[in-house]
């Protein structure tokens, strides 16, 4: 079974990953990313095109099954406006053994901020709203899967 979408609504990240464990796989390595609070942070706002970023997580996604023995893989991005510890991604990869579950999250996880079209922008209590920058550290992390 593999998933990948993109939604504005929030992710139940216990009923997603009863959905995805259901065929009693192996191995399974997930991550979850969450809105970091701090620094006065309301709100984080994920601006997307509808069409170019599903179709990015369908094509990373099928990336990852063409590179690592995956069973199962579910890749869901959330867009929209979220508030601190919201869930933003959830990876959820499996496999008949631990190391390619492992990779594929990681893959995913690193080629995601670099490869798909999404743009973040940040509210603050005091007012301030700027739009987040992709860091060179990602493109590092993004570059090392080639």
């Amino acid at each position: 079974m593999i998933r990948a979408l993109v939604r504005s609504e929030i992710i139940d990240v216990a009923a997603e990953l009863r959905l995805h464990d259901a065929g009693g796989y192996g191995a399974s390595a997930s991550f979850v990313g969450r809105v970091r609070g701090g620094d006065g942070l309301t709100e984080l706002y994920l601006d997307h095109h509808p069409a170019m970023t599903g179709a990015g997580l369908v094509d990373l996604a099928n990336k990852a099954v063409d590179r690592w023995q995956l069973s199962a893989l579910t890749l869901i991005h959330r867009v929209g406006a979220m508030v601190p510890g919201e869930t933003i991604v959830l990876v959820l990869a499996s496999s008949p053994h631990r190391a390619e579950a492992l990779a594929a999250c990681e893959f995913l996880i690193d080629r995601l901020k670099t490869d798909v079209m999404l743009w973040k922008r940040e509210t603050f209590a005091d007012g301030r709203v700027q739009w987040v920058e992709r860091r060179a550290g990602d493109h590092a992390r993004a570059e090392r899967w080639d």
